[in-house]
């Protein structure tokens, strides 16, 4: 069986920033590439770990791996890793929904945190992303704080983030709000159309991580471990 995703130029870029390398404490990372591909094979098909493929290595020690390297930050840390050719003269930020999945509900509240919410179509993940002038990610979180920290010339958003505190937030940080203002505002704002018209860079970059369908839907009962999923599907966009 043939199914693996990443190219070896692809593979040498994230080698070494994986657990187990010269150096590290503990075993050697010999099997990394074949457990990254074990974990890419379950978010590119949506599939229960149980359903795993011999060759891709035992279901159970990969599932406890790849919790355990959660735990650790290893996805998150690949994923910002990746960023430094990042085009930061503009910030792009939006949120979409995630269908979750009813086995995905129910979990313990020491387990960790769960961040679904319930709505008249059933249960939901919001995911709040951050994308560069080039529609690549920067931030992905399930709460606020998107243009913290980020450097940019510009902050481009829709209209749903059109208010006074977002505004001055966002010019105090020294960048300038491209977001259109809402019909109700009583006192409108100008704002950069021609900026404006490229914010489909974000919503190209969610439809690219939606072909993953263990992120189109959500199956993992906690955030950290869906977010995990996440992180790994904005390295592939990094490396593709």
């Amino acid at each position: 069986m043939d199914r693996t995703m990443l190219r070896d130029d692809q593979w040498a870029r994230i080698e070494q920033l994986l657990p187990g390398k010269k150096g590290d404490p503990g075993c050697t990372a010999k099997d990394n590439r074949r457990f990254v591909e074990a974990v890419l094979w379950i978010m590119r098909t949506g599939s229960p770990w149980r359903d795993l493929p011999e060759e891709l290595g035992h279901w159970h020690r990969t599932f406890v791996r790849f919790s355990r390297w959660r735990e650790k930050g290893v996805w998150e840390r690949v994923a910002t890793a990746l960023q430094g050719d990042a085009d930061m003269e503009h910030l792009f930020i939006d949120s979409t929904i995630v269908r979750a999945h009813q086995h995905s509900a129910g979990a313990q509240k020491k387990a960790g945190q769960q961040e679904i919410g319930r709505s008249r179509g059933g249960l939901t993940t919001k995911l709040r992303v951050a994308v560069d002038a080039l529609g690549n990610p920067l931030r992905i979180i399930l709460s606020t704080a998107l243009i913290k920290d980020q450097p940019v010339e510009f902050v481009v958003a829709d209209k749903g983030y059109d208010s006074d505190a977002f505004v001055t937030a966002i010019t105090n940080q020294g960048s300038q709000a491209v977001i259109p203002p809402r019909s109700n505002r009583l006192n409108s704002r100008t704002f950069d159309r021609h900026i404006y018209k490229s914010c489909n860079l974000i919503e190209r970059f969610f439809a690219r991580i939606k072909q993953f369908r263990r992120i189109a839907t959500r199956y993992d009962k906690l955030a950290q471990s869906f977010l995990s999923f996440v992180h790994l599907a904005c390295a592939i966009v990094w490396l593709t």
